[in-house]
């Protein structure tokens, strides 16, 4: 029998096997700065998306520390390396604002049907993977959670009104992104 401590921290364990792959299929294809990046990502998505699937909610203080790990690891790079990061540097906050500002405009349209944490997680997660990979990973994660809906209510799992936690969905959008496009 798994005790009840260890059975609440095995989603938790998924984290640095994670970490072990990406790190392995990325060292390749990028620079360190965005390797780290990238950890931090799969680490804190990883997190929200496990928290998100049990609650429905996504703290804002885990949005906050994703924020403020970003801000701690790129905004130093500008005292060494100030071209390479100044050009990084429009590349996120094109992310974030497009997947910000499109994740709002969902949010208003749908009349809240998107949630406060969603929009968050979605603006913060541009500034990590920039403008085409938030655009790749909106997409990924939309279909894959309309589809999974539509198969819930096909199935009589759930109703035409009750909703299904966005971040799981996103997070695998974001999976397929950084280790494929």
């Amino acid at each position: 029998m798994i005790d009840i401590k260890l059975k609440s921290a095995l989603p938790y364990i998924g984290i640095p096997v994670l970490l072990g792959i990406f790190i392995l299929l990325s060292f390749s294809r990028v620079d360190s700065l965005v390797i780290l990046l990238h950890c931090l990502l799969i680490i804190f998505g990883y997190i929200i998306a496990v928290i998100d699937y049990k609650s429905k909610t996504i703290p804002n203080n885990l949005v906050l520390a994703m924020l403020a790990g970003w801000v701690l690891i790129v905004i130093p790079q500008l005292f060494f390396n100030i071209e390479t990061t100044l050009v990084f540097l429009r590349h996120a906050l094109f992310g974030l604002l497009v997947g910000g500002g499109l994740s709002i405009l969902v949010y208003l349209i749908s009349r809240k049907g998107l949630g406060g944490g969603d929009v968050k997680f979605i603006a913060v997660t541009g500034l990590y993977v920039g403008m085409n990979g938030i655009l790749s990973s909106m997409l990924f994660g939309s279909v894959l959670a309309g589809l999974t809906g539509l198969i819930l209510i096909i199935i009589k799992k759930i109703g035409r009104k009750d909703t299904i936690p966005l971040a799981p969905f996103l997070y695998i959008g974001i999976l397929i992104t950084v280790f494929f496009i």
